[in-house]
């Protein structure tokens, strides 16, 4: 008579959440058997170190490559896959003898459990069965004490080693996501979450449930000190919620959208007839905060077309309905979503390419542009394009302060993504120089941070000190405030991207009441 299998969750780390089945089994078994890497002992056996009896035999299952290189002709995955082959025939020869073997399984067997692998190829032969295990995602969220996923929210659990591009699609169609294979990948996986807005939302965790658990903002993480088995959590904020303060006028623009495009196919319910005519690619431009702010010509376009492509958040702030099929994306792509759009209208759909404030300035407008210039997209050429003005987010926090750029003014954006650093030094100086106002979009990202203090260099280099500034936050959102400073007293550290910073020329003033404004009337230089 043949033995049974048994792949045994033992849970993320802390031996007590090991379940009284798992601890029953192991410590019964004949076999009792467990992965590891070369390297290092096995973290199964350590946390189920207390129940292995005496004198049982044990299998120790030795990765032949975890990190480093392989010399097989299948690459990695071939590697992996005869390994797991030779696991199944030790194990099996257990089997066939009469013993039971229990195959230990850190956080759950079936959860990017190697156990699943081995079970995969035992089952058809032996009995074989599963007891789950405690994962440690549910590990990292009890951490965090902060609830993963609320009501109709959507939660997605990424590994680390997607392409960037991709991850960042999957992260901006998403409410809560989890990320895990970290190590080498955490570069990429920061860069992903900025790319889809929302790194300041994400947590690391590593040794969830051990000693020595860590829990940090993934901002704060140190990338040359993070273990392959630690997580990424980015919790949701209910879905629910955000969709209750939208009917009752609230901007929030936390939710994600369930629909995505798989290149190359169109969503069923959106698909039909070519009507043999083109349609139209509308660029809009949302406004920078309430829906009150949205223009009468945009809200009419938005309620007429079949696709809206954008940003995620922006997408989020767009209502769905019956025939409307919303296609969010990462950062960073944005004549991706340009080259999509026009595709789509090259089918006969009309399309809305939505951008934050006024989708003609640093937004999505040009990009359009840019993609129907293309020589690969040469098809798309003659694609009617309109653009769909908006209120600017410069504009909107110049009135928050009182009339900032009432004069000759220029707006920056300080991102050293798609213009060199020397390109945007000579024009902060040249500006400054000129007397200009001057407004700063995309001031100091995460990914980049040195943008705004270099950018308060030149300017104090140019400018005396009492020069005044605007320093207003989240315009038009519940989080609004506004800061007026001067270019000496300005600390960049209290700079992010929900920030529009704005310099004011020679002729601004500031009032007794905190009000600023900047005077009609030039003197000769």
């Amino acid at each position: 008579m043949t033995g049974s299998l048994w792949c045994v969750g033992v849970g993320p780390g802390d031996p007590e959440l090991i379940t009284r089945k798992a601890a029953r089994l192991i410590e019964t078994a004949d076999v009792v058997a467990y992965h590891r890497a070369g390297h290092r002992p096995s973290t199964a056996r350590a946390i189920a170190a207390d129940l292995i009896p005496d004198g049982v035999v044990e299998e120790e299952l030795v990765y032949p490559v975890t990190t480093g290189e392989i010399d097989h002709p299948g690459g990695y995955h071939g590697a992996m896959a005869a390994f797991y082959l030779e696991c199944a025939e030790r194990l099996g020869a257990h089997l066939e003898a009469g013993r039971s073997v229990v195959l230990l399984a850190e956080g759950d067997p079936l959860f990017f459990g190697s156990s699943m692998y081995v079970h995969d190829l035992l089952a058809e032969r032996f009995d074989a069965h599963v007891v789950p295990g405690v994962t440690s995602v549910s590990a990292a969220s009890a951490g965090l004490s902060t609830g993963l996923c609320r009501h109709e929210d959507v939660l997605t659990v990424l590994p680390g080693t997607l392409p960037v591009t991709e991850m960042a699609r999957r992260l901006a169609d998403t409410d809560a996501a989890v990320i895990m294979k970290l190590g080498r990948t955490f570069a990429n996986v920061r860069e992903a979450l900025a790319q889809a807005g929302l790194l300041e939302r994400a947590w690391y965790v590593e040794r969830a449930s051990r000693d020595g658990e860590r829990l940090l903002p993934v901002t704060q993480v140190d990338p040359s000190h993070v273990p392959y088995m630690s997580l990424v959590v980015v919790p949701g904020l209910d879905r629910r919620a955000d969709a209750a303060g939208r009917a009752s006028g609230s901007a929030s623009s936390s939710s994600r959208t369930a629909m995505q495009r798989v290149p190359g196919v169109l969503p069923a319910a959106a698909t039909s007839e070519r009507s043999g005519e083109p349609g139209t690619v509308f660029v809009v431009g949302l406004g920078p905060g309430p829906d009150a702010w949205l223009t009468p010509e945009a809200a009419d376009v938005l309620g007429r077309v079949s696709y809206v492509i954008g940003y995620a958040p922006y997408v989020a702030r767009v209502p769905t309905r019956d025939g409307l099929v919303r296609l969010p994306s990462g950062n960073t792509v944005e004549v991706d979503r340009g080259t999509q759009a026009l595709e789509l209208a090259h089918d006969g759909h009309d399309v809305a390419v939505v951008s934050g404030g006024d989708a003609g300035v640093f937004g999505m407008a040009s990009a359009v542009f840019e993609a129907r210039e293309r020589p690969e997209n040469a098809a798309l050429a003659g694609m009617p394009v309109h653009v769909v003005p908006g209120v600017t987010a410069a504009h909107a926090a110049a009135a928050l302060a009182g009339a900032v750029l009432g004069g000759d003014h220029a707006l920056i954006s300080l991102s050293d993504r798609l213009k060199p650093w020397d390109v945007i030094d000579a024009r902060l100086r040249a500006c400054a120089r000129a007397d200009l106002a001057m407004a700063f979009y995309n001031p100091r990202s995460a990914s980049r941070p040195h943008q705004f203090d270099q950018a308060l260099s030149v300017l104090r280099e140019e400018l005396p000190g009492d020069r005044p500034v605007v320093v207003a936050r989240h315009v038009g959102r519940e989080q609004e405030a506004l800061e007026v400073t001067s270019v000496a007293a300005l600390d960049p550290e209290t700079i992010d991207m929900g920030c529009l910073v704005i310099v004011g020329s020679q002729g601004t003033r500031t009032t007794a009441d905190g009000r600023v404004w900047t005077a009609r009337f030039v003197p000769s230089r």
